[in-house]
């Protein structure tokens, strides 16, 4: 018997291989250096230069890519302009995420534990804390999930994306245990997100089973070569196909997959949760595209049905339950929802439109997500003895806020307009552009729901808007909440505030680079 070694061209993955090594670097860091303080500004050194080398190499590949792409590892992985986009994407938001995990309160206090195993309240918690002990693994777990997620969008064969699945999920899940306050709403949304998303994991990789069994295929592409040859008609390969997206939608957090979402954002860290709003909506909506374009894209009248009733489901439970919300961050949970099914309203009918849409919607709304999470960082309740806390998470204490932080209130105000679609605003132009992928194909009244949900929507965050600007700060307020702003966060809002003005105000450059990207994926997929 003889072995045939494989031929890798390694150098197109040199983006995801850079952020992998410095996180398996960061690891070994952990072991070889003592002092608290020094291990923290390695880490975030090593974690910026990676991410940072990682976006620049992946932009010269956009710059230097020829023909359709590369396909590496005999069809399991293709790097292509559509998937280095996406891998653009994701490592803006991690540098983005990555400056507020090292950002600190004016008091020094960093948003994640001292001591992961400690339980919450623990004599080995306060020890901690009185040491200066610091959670540096947080960057390495960062740049695992970065990588997973890299790789996510680049992969085409079923049984390796349930890889880079695992990849991605498990550092989410320990980061969402690890914050400093308010640790048990912290473990119990660890808990929760660990057990649906083995059952989501589970649920993608039996229906890779159920497709192998029907095709005896696992690369995407030739599961789309077999699909009309088999027909819509065999039970076990639509199960199949429904199961895989199943998963997905998981990680989308799009009903009834959803439930999830609001215990992470509620009870994670505020970092962890402003990367996981941006980079995993995006990795999750990369392999969706990919699915759909390179596997499935036969079978569009079946799957629509399952596509549409998402959409309007993940629409209507997001903006109707959002309005009922008290708590910022289940507000913007149930946001996260309603967003999930506007990505779905594009991909409805399979649209080549889609392909260039998602890309620059999902940008717009990660960068208004992100911004947001960072001025939450900034409003913090202040306890009886002066001393400044966790984050202030519901509605009332953010009144009065225009007058105490001009700054801060007017950052959120601009995020909470791109959100809801308000235009010159780069949210307005990522609706318009998802919403014209879905009319080009003759599915009107899902646009159509998708702007009334919208509509609907703009009342919660207009809502905070009213509370921050024109209404008056109670006593109470102003002595239970204060404003503490920092550098790196500062930095973080300014950064996505310009760039969600300059896409509301100068889109045509950004969605011309999604047109590029659109082409060579519609090319592979055969369509």
């Amino acid at each position: 018997m003889t072995f045939t070694t494989p031929q890798i061209d390694w150098v197109p993955l040199t983006p995801i291989l850079i952020v992998l090594g410095a996180a398996a670097l960061g690891i070994l860091l952990e072991a070889f250096i003592k002092a608290p303080q020094t291990r923290r500004l390695v880490q975030v050194g090593v974690a910026l230069f990676a991410l940072t080398s990682a976006g620049a190499v992946a932009v010269a590949h956009w710059v230097t890519l020829e023909g359709a792409g590369t396909i590496v590892m005999r069809d399991m992985v293709t790097v292509d302009r559509q998937s280095i986009a996406w891998q653009i994407l994701i490592v803006l938001f991690a540098i983005l995420a990555a400056l507020l995990y090292a950002d600190r309160t004016k008091a020094g206090e960093g948003a994640f534990t001292p001591l992961g195993a400690a339980a919450p309240g623990s004599a080995e918690e306060t020890l901690a804390r009185r040491k200066g002990l610091e959670l540096t693994e947080v960057f390495p777990l960062l740049l695992f999930a970065t990588g997973g997620m890299m790789l996510f969008t680049a992969v085409t064969d079923y049984v390796f994306l349930f890889v880079a699945l695992e990849l991605l999920s498990l550092p989410l899940y320990i980061m969402v245990s690890l914050a400093r306050r308010r640790r048990l709403l912290s473990h119990e949304a660890a808990l929760k997100y660990f057990l649906l998303g083995a059952f989501s994991s589970a649920l993608y990789l039996f229906g890779a089973a159920l497709i192998y069994g029907a095709t005896a295929q696992t690369s995407m592409v030739g599961v789309g070569t077999l699909i009309p040859l088999i027909g819509g008609n065999d039970p076990i390969l639509m199960v199949g196909v429904v199961m895989v997206l199943a998963g997905l939608f998981f990680k989308l957090g799009a009903a009834p997959f959803h439930s999830w979402v609001p215990d992470v954002y509620q009870g994670a860290p505020t970092p962890v949760v402003a990367f996981m709003a941006a980079a995993t909506k995006a990795a999750a909506a990369a392999a969706l595209l990919r699915i759909i374009y390179t596997s499935v894209h036969t079978l569009g009248w079946e799957l629509n049905i399952l596509i549409w009733t998402v959409a309007i489901a993940s629409m209507v439970v997001g903006t109707v339950v959002a309005l009922a919300q008290t708590d910022i961050k289940r507000m913007f949970a149930y946001s996260w929802i309603a967003h999930a099914g506007f990505i779905l309203v594009a991909v409805a009918g399979f649209s080549d439109e889609a392909l260039s849409a998602l890309p620059f919607y999902v940008l717009t709304y990660g960068l208004a997500s992100v911004g947001a999470f960072a001025v939450m960082t900034q409003v913090r309740e202040r306890e009886a003895d002066g001393t400044v806390a966790a984050e202030a998470p519901r509605l009332g204490q953010w009144t009065g806020l225009g007058s105490r932080s001009p700054f801060l209130a007017g950052a959120m105000a601009l995020f909470l307009m791109s959100l809801a679609g308000i235009p010159l605003t780069a949210g307005f132009v990522g609706k318009f552009v998802a919403f014209g992928a879905a009319l080009s194909v003759g599915a009107w009244p899902l646009a159509l729901i998708g702007v009334i949900a919208s509509a609907v929507a703009a009342f919660f965050y207009v809502r905070l808007i009213v509370l921050m600007f024109f209404t008056d700060t109670p006593d109470v307020v102003k002595d239970a909440v204060a404003i503490d702003e920092t550098p790196l966060a500062r930095a973080v809002i300014i950064a996505t505030g310009v760039s969600v003005l300059v896409l509301g105000v100068f889109p045509a450059w950004a969605l011309g680079l999604s047109d590029q990207a659109a082409v060579f994926v519609t090319g592979l997929a055969g369509s």
